[in-house]
């Protein structure tokens, strides 16, 4: 083989560990084809790396998270930047308090760790359309992650905002950052345009210059390879524990003959989806793959070090033969746990860093103290069809036939579609959509009576009997745009007619809700109670009011007797519950959204059906694994 011995690589490797003091006149980060490893300043380096999303991770907790994988040895980070997170309409952008990428690169150098960065356009990630923004999707026929001029516009006024920003953080101008990701994963993307890779690598290297370090990463299939990489970027791979370490490798060499192994995403555990058991990959296995990687003088990245958590609306979803959203805990079974609390597992990989390079004097944080505020009794406010005016204050639109979320510029959370019976219907009707046109979920009511739910792959008829002239709402959830795979143009809402026995429905007025927006504004907790005769069945909003005693600690929501829905505390989407499909069954609550010393409102919205004694209830741990409501 062409490639340097293993032991002389890793005295190499131990040699270069020993010259840590290099002029730092020439602070520089290099490949060494010769050598087959990283230069650092001139001297052989090998970095052990883990990923962090600071997305996923509340800005009060960043530095917590990252001492921890200080503290575990790691010489790195790898980061994500969620283009979508960072500019929400068309030339709007935010970098302020959870979105301050910024604040959270200078805690990483602060802390003293080097930064893998990876802004995409395209991310993966298991978020919300990959990273890329929803209002791409507003013209209807572009084509993401192409050559397509449109697209291609769009990306380069992103990097033309955030670059500049990371321009000063490279390495070469004594920053942090070693190297810079670019695209993610392109090979597993059915498009194949190597004209879309150039033009990248040309954006990336005018803005951030011709000295850092750019490099790709794919999975180790020969197509995806072939797809995924490009001259002048450096091609790494990405494989889990399960892998043959030494064929993913060959694979890598098969398309860099020479330069460091490295794997860019190693698994240490996996994502959920609903309705799905809750992922666990075994320490041993974790650890074994690990310490093989690292004897090969590989640099490697833990995918995920720390998961965190999907707040909001930004969970993604894959298609696998169906629609797959994500949970919003993505504990990933990683490292340091949701609540950033060190597991068994990184323990296990403290000792395999160990036998590598010297781990930082110190104890290891401790895990962050958890409290469990027990039950609180919510009382139902009104039923959602009751408030639109205060949901929707423009009021709705007109249209003879629906429209996307897309097409009324909606990119997250609920719509509701309202029209009438055209006639009437003594013997039940069938009320149906064509397969895929459901998306995601849909929740019918018939003269504000909640009928049933119909849902993308799975239920798309209900029956359905009335009198010419009743109403007909269909409340419409995103669930998160597909994150990964061939079609990423996921559009939601209703993408084709509801019919009535085949007859499509027509004349809809369509209230594209803006829930979040009242709810940070104080609502409903500020408005006087509806009175509502109906049940628990459908769409309502429910209230309540919790004190902490003294003092904020995290803390985990169980929905005792939920279905599913969405909860809000002192205005914070907390993301999304699904107690009736599991596997998740809490919510992770961080202590910076209670407040100390006066009461902590809660507002949750239930779509499906409330329990009998509306209740929550805080613990001081988390249930992740209640596969499916049935089985437990």
């Amino acid at each position: 083989s062409a490639r340097m011995g293993l032991p002389a690589l890793a005295l190499l490797l131990a040699v270069g560990l020993q010259h840590t003091q290099a002029s730092p006149s020439a602070r520089s980060f290099q490949l060494d084809y010769k050598h087959n490893c990283f230069r650092k300043d001139g001297v052989p380096f090998r970095y052990i790396s883990g990923s962090i999303h600071y997305a996923r991770v509340p800005r009060p907790a960043w530095r917590d998270r990252l001492l921890k994988m200080y503290m575990s040895g790691l010489s790195a980070v790898q980061v994500y930047v969620p283009w979508n997170y960072h500019e929400m309409l068309p030339g709007v952008y935010d970098f302020a308090g959870n979105r301050d990428v910024e604040a959270f690169l200078d805690l990483t150098a602060e802390l003293g760790l080097l930064v893998i960065l990876r802004p995409g356009p395209y991310i993966c990630a298991e978020w919300e359309m990959g990273g890329l923004p929803a209002w791409l999707l507003w013209k209807p026929n572009i084509i993401l992650r192409s050559s397509d001029p449109a697209y291609l516009t769009a990306v380069d006024s992103w990097l033309h905002v955030l670059l500049p920003k990371i321009k000063p953080r490279l390495y070469q101008h004594g920053g942090n950052i070693i190297s810079v990701q670019v695209e993610n994963e392109y090979g597993s993307y059915y498009a194949c345009d190597y004209g879309y890779l150039r033009h990248l690598l040309g954006s990336f290297r005018a803005l951030l210059g011709s000295e850092v370090l750019l490099f790709t990463t794919d999975s180790t299939g020969a197509e995806e390879l072939r797809c995924g990489t490009l001259q002048g970027l450096y091609a790494t791979i990405d494989f889990g524990p399960g892998s043959n370490v030494t064929e993913a490798f060959d694979a890598q060499r098969r398309v860099e003959p020479k330069g460091p192994l490295v794997n860019s995403e190693y698994y240490t555990g996996w994502l959920d989806y609903w309705g799905e058991a809750h992922a666990s990959i075994s320490t041993a296995w974790v650890a074994q793959g690990l310490e093989d990687m690292l004897q090969l003088g590989a640099s490697v990245n833990m995918y995920m070090f720390h998961g965190g958590t999907n707040f909001a609306y930004w969970s993604g979803a894959d298609y696998k033969d169906q629609y797959k959203p994500v949970t919003t805990s993505y504990d990933y079974d990683a490292p340091l746990s949701e609540a950033g609390d060190p597991t068994e597992k990184l323990f296990t990989i403290r000792t395999v860093i160990s036998k590598f390079q010297p781990l930082p004097v110190g104890p290891m944080p401790p895990a962050t103290p958890k409290y469990a505020y027990g039950r609180v009794a919510l009382q139902k406010y009104a039923d959602l069809l009751d408030v639109l005016d205060v949901l929707c204050p423009s009021g709705p639109i007109q249209s003879q036939f629906p429209l996307t979320f897309e097409a009324i510029k909606q990119a997250h959370g609920f719509v509701v579609y309202h029209t009438q019976l055209p006639r009437d219907i003594p013997d039940p009707a069938i009320l149906g959509a064509p397969p895929h046109s459901i998306c995601d979920r849909g929740y019918v009511m018939l003269q504000k009576e909640y009928l049933g739910t119909l849902e993308r792959d799975r239920q798309i008829t209900l029956s359905v009997t009335g009198r010419a002239g009743d109403t007909l709402d269909v409340l419409l959830e995103n669930m998160g745009r597909i994150s990964f795979g061939a079609n990423v143009s996921d559009f939601k809402g209703l993408l084709e007619n509801i019919s009535l026995d085949s007859t499509p429905l027509s004349n809809w007025l369509i209230y594209p809700l803006a829930i979040d927006t009242a709810v940070q504004q104080g609502w409903p907790q500020a408005a006087m109670p509806k009175s509502s005769s109906r049940g628990r069945a459908g769409p309502a909003f429910y209230t309540g009011t919790f004190e902490t005693p003294g003092i904020a600690w995290d803390t985990f929501v169980k929905f005792p007797g939920w279905s599913k829905g969405q909860l809000w505390i002192n205005g914070f989407n907390l993301g999304r519950y699904w107690t009736s499909r599991g596997p998740q069954q809490t919510l992770f609550v961080p202590s910076s959204v209670l407040h100390v010393g006066c009461s902590n409102n809660i507002t949750v919205l239930e779509l499906e059906e409330a329990p009998l004694t509306p209740l929550l209830l805080f613990l001081d741990q988390p249930l992740f694994n209640r596969t499916l409501g049935h089985s437990t």
